[in-house]
């Protein structure tokens, strides 16, 4: 399997991004720069956390813009997995590939701290190596997270089988109390219509190995290297 890193101005998860890869997949993926027009053959495409652009205009808005988001538009066109964390799903739905908005958080607070997440649908690239319905840990860090979109298109995705992780207690609880950002329906991360492409505001990355006290992010690269590799 092959994989790409997109790299912002403002990227902070690249390199986290880069070495959760090159532990799943065995090789390192390549790291593409934001201003380049081109891309190589890969398998899979990431788009990691960060500040791109310092979040300037709108989290996400210029990060669409540059050169290179033609090209995974274009890939992912050609069913070419794409994977958005965090700045990365601000990217994806600013870029058109994911529908919906990130807004700021609605405590209007920068949250940073570990969620439980509730996997909703494990019939996909990216979570065929958790089981449904399981609960995870993944850690956030985010300043406008806070999911929107209107309620037709939160019916559509839901009625579709488009949500990927809601959040929730330690008990798989959803509720008010354990939504950290206010996220409509305690959405964490959608699909689009193919669900091959997978915007999520945790970070799995930052959760790949037991050394940083935790290794739940870990199957959804296992997982991927299993159905691309």
């Amino acid at each position: 399997m092959k994989a790409a890193v997109i790299v912002f101005p403002g990227s902070n998860c690249d390199r986290d991004m880069q070495v959760a890869l090159r532990d799943a997949m065995g090789s390192a993926p390549v790291m593409v720069w934001h201003g380049d027009s081109e891309m190589p053959d890969v398998d899979l495409i990431t788009v990691p956390g960060g500040f791109s652009y310092g979040d300037y205009l709108r989290s996400g808005c210029m990060a669409a813009k540059s050169p290179i988001m033609k090209e995974v538009v274009a890939r992912a066109g050609k069913g070419v997995p794409v994977l958005g964390v965090c700045n990365g799903f601000q990217v994806l739905t600013e870029s058109g590939l994911l529908p919906g908005v990130l807004m700021r958080n609605a405590a209007l607070k920068y949250v940073c701290r570990d969620v439980h997440l509730k996997v909703a649908d494990n019939d996909t690239v990216f979570t065929g190596s958790y089981e449904k319905d399981q609960v995870i840990r993944i850690p956030i860090a985010h300043h406008d997270g806070n999911f929107f979109a209107d309620d037709d298109t939160l019916s559509e995705l839901e009625d579709t089988d488009r949500v990927a992780f809601r959040y929730c207690d330690a008990d798989g609880q959803i509720s008010a109390a354990a939504n950290p950002n206010g996220s409509q329906r305690g959405i964490a991360g959608i699909y689009n219509k193919r669900k091959t492409v997978l915007g999520m505001m945790p970070h799995p990355e930052r959760l790949a190995d037991l050394t940083l006290g935790g290794a739940d992010g870990k199957p959804l690269f296992d997982g991927l290297v299993a159905a691309l590799g």
